[in-house]
């Protein structure tokens, strides 16, 4: 890597140590729910380098295209164009940081994380168990990572809509066959998301500039005062966690913690 530069950002806890990577070279890249993990080596070292850490928020898009706007860093490559990598991020909720590899301690999020929900370690039974130590309701426990990783807001909102359960329920109120059927929907329509891209409301865009086509498969995000296209009730929008919150409140009844979801 020849050099991180800060276009419009300045240094903090959302950039930090980026004049680490200097001079490392990138040797994979993975990704752990919503952060891509970029373990990096110095040529001449034989032991473990440092890593870089992207995560690109709610706006943020990575791509060799230079922005019209929100430029924030330009990542400079060793190699044959395209060598140089934009940081575009519009409200400026991604972070972009070098720490020693594996070293998570200033990311809270990244080292609670819950498996994959496209690995095998994501089982009913595995769910299960976690939704079952948890009284938050079941949208703030799923956004918080703990039981599965990388379900975001929109998604969270379909997968509940799938499954028929409350956003609002607490999470040990979820019965077992409301946990497997959440555990399937999950899986569905994130298998789905990813095939087509993902969901362009407004900045989201693939690295290559084009926008997510998920859009048109939404039932239930984005869709308050439209018909459930499963029953016909309104769909409406509440709040929950501070997060806009869509749902059927016919499909999806809300359970307590004196009485589980049927």
């Amino acid at each position: 890597m020849r050099a991180v530069e800060r276009v419009d950002a300045p240094p903090g806890p959302k950039t930090a140590d980026l004049e680490r990577a200097v001079g490392q070279r990138i040797v994979a890249v993975d990704r752990r729910g919503k952060f891509l993990l970029l373990p990096l080596r110095r040529p001449e070292a034989s032991e473990p380098g440092d890593e870089l850490i992207i995560h690109l928020g709610m706006t943020g898009v990575l791509s060799p295209r230079p922005p019209a706007a929100h430029l924030r860093l330009r990542i400079r490559l060793d190699g044959p164009p395209p060598d140089v990598l934009h940081v575009q991020d519009a409200r400026r909720f991604g972070r972009v940081l070098v720490v020693p590899r594996g070293d998570y301690r200033g990311l809270p999020t990244l080292r609670a994380m819950g498996p994959e929900p496209l690995g095998d370690a994501f089982t009913p039974a595995a769910f299960g168990a976690a939704l079952a130590r948890s009284s938050q309701p079941i949208k703030t426990f799923l956004l918080s990572q703990r039981p599965v990783s990388g379900v975001g807001n929109i998604y969270a909102d379909e997968a509940l809509w799938r499954a028929r359960v409350h956003p609002e329920t607490p999470a040990r109120a979820v019965s077992r066959g409301r946990a497997r059927a959440l555990c399937a929907a999950i899986r569905e329509v994130l298998t789905a998301a990813v095939e087509l891209q993902g969901t362009t409301l407004n900045d989201y865009r693939t690295v290559n500039g084009e926008v997510g086509a998920y859009l048109e498969r939404l039932d239930a995000y984005g869709h308050d005062g439209d018909a459930c296209p499963r029953c016909g009730t309104t769909i409406v929008r509440i709040v929950v966690g501070q997060r806009g919150t869509h749902l059927c409140p016919r499909c999806q009844r809300r359970a307590r913690l004196s009485g589980s979801l049927p």
